[in-house]
């Protein structure tokens, strides 16, 4: 099953928690910082929504990038 495919199993499912850790690794594989910091955006939402600890991780590498 490729990245995409459990990323919309993770949204079908409504399964926040799997969304905050795949949007990460999507974000670790893309190839530009435009498409990382997409992918960035979306785990830093789901992991505020859901109170997961990655959210400062998340944020701190937002910024580094100017995106917040």
């Amino acid at each position: 099953m490729t990245l995409q495919d459990r990323l919309l199993a993770a949204h079908a499912h409504g399964d926040r928690h799997a969304l905050v850790a795949l949007y990460t690794q999507a974000a670790d594989q893309a190839a530009e910082t435009d498409a990382a910091c997409f992918y960035l955006t979306h785990a830093y939402i789901f992991a505020l929504e859901t109170g997961d600890a990655a959210a400062d991780a998340l944020y701190r590498r937002l910024k580094a990038h100017g995106r917040v």
